[in-house]
């Protein structure tokens, strides 16, 4: 048995992660729920290094063994691609796989809202995907991309660690950067990115004040930057881009945000009545109001200008998921377990 073979199995059975620790056999992740492949031995310390070290080059393996971790793609020709994480736990190896679909979801496939098109319609502007590990957020990324592709002509440069959907240029010329092998750092990548005439720029992730602050830049100086943070909310996402930034350069980021923010989608994946998940969403647009409470630092204001907003596209956590259990979609359980105020639920 191959780590290949049982990556195959995760694809098989519909699985979104396979899962690799020592003392226990593989676990697939389906529909949200950890799921032992209880035909299979207890992986040994050999196993796991012999399993791992089947899909490594020689200098991914000087690199895992020296920085005792380690993000990579893999592809298994006619089956799918995965982004693999390799990492050491109690000594040994253990790896978590993320499969990633070939064929590069749409819009409508992913029930984006119509206002999430309008936002792709600007020609500059930061837009954020937010959201816990898990969500969805690099597919719903790749969506808007295939969006863009499709209907216009533009300079496409994507920067991700690793490279996870393989786009095909329609209308526009896509770029894809992979952290280590095709760039050194993501703040690097986004200090030359200027010199390579983009028009769409995509962060994989905003993971550092220095990273945060050239997308942001870059925003400004007429792209259009599409890029992930781990946050759970719209307002908790400008709060957190703000808090990075020392406490005398944050007046100058949240005039920033206020001009050149056009929205945030903050997402979750929900369990369905049936099976598979459905993603509930919250969005916010930079409508004046926003602007102005981002302008003044009140935050805290958000999520209210957001519950009333619906006219222009917006709509909290808490709304979608009653949406999706009114349509039947989810229960009425679980619509409360994510639901951040449940007692409003009737």
């Amino acid at each position: 048995m191959t780590l290949d073979d049982l990556l195959s199995i995760a694809v098989e059975k519909r699985a979104s992660d396979l899962h690799m620790a020592v003392g226990k056999p593989p676990i697939l992740r389906i529909d949200g729920a950890l799921t032992p492949m209880e035909s299979f031995d207890i992986i040994t310390p050999e196993n796991a290094q012999e399993l791992v070290f089947g899909i490594l080059s020689d200098i991914q393996k000087e690199r895992l063994i020296k920085d005792r971790e380690i993000d990579i793609s893999h592809e298994i020709p006619d089956v799918s691609r995965f982004r693999v994480n390799i990492h050491w736990e109690k000594n040994c190896i253990g790896l978590v796989a993320r499969v990633v679909t070939s064929l590069t979801p749409t819009m409508e496939e992913l029930e984006m809202p119509k206002v999430v098109y309008n936002l792709l319609d600007e020609k500059q502007g930061l837009i954020l995907i937010t959201g816990p590990t898990g969500c969805g957020k690099s597919t719903s990324l790749a969506a808007m991309i295939n969006y863009v592709n499709s209907t216009r002509s533009a300079n496409i440069i994507t920067l991700e660690d690793p490279i996870e959907f393989i786009y095909k240029p329609k209308k526009s010329i896509i770029k894809q950067r992979q952290l280590g092998s095709d760039m050194l750092s993501f703040a690097d990548a986004l200090k030359h990115v200027l010199r390579q005439d983009p028009n769409v720029i995509l962060v994989g992730e905003m993971r550092d004040l220095e990273t945060i602050a050239a997308t942001i830049t870059l925003a400004e100086t007429g792209h259009l930057v599409l890029a992930t943070l781990h946050t759970y909310s719209a307002a908790q996402t400008v709060d957190r881009i703000i808090d990075v930034f020392p406490p005398y350069q944050q007046s100058q980021v949240r005039l920033q945000l206020s001009m050149f923010l056009k929205g945030v989608i903050s997402q979750q994946l929900i369990p369905k009545v049936s099976k598979g998940r459905v993603a509930a969403r919250e969005i916010l647009i930079n409508t004046p109001a926003i602007s102005n409470l981002i302008r003044e630092n009140k935050i805290a204001q958000i999520k209210t200008v957001i519950q009333t907003g619906v006219a222009n596209g917006m709509k909290t956590m808490d709304q979608d998921l009653k949406r999706l259990y009114k349509e039947n979609i989810i229960s009425k359980d679980i619509a409360k377990s994510y639901m951040m105020n449940p007692e409003t639920m009737k």
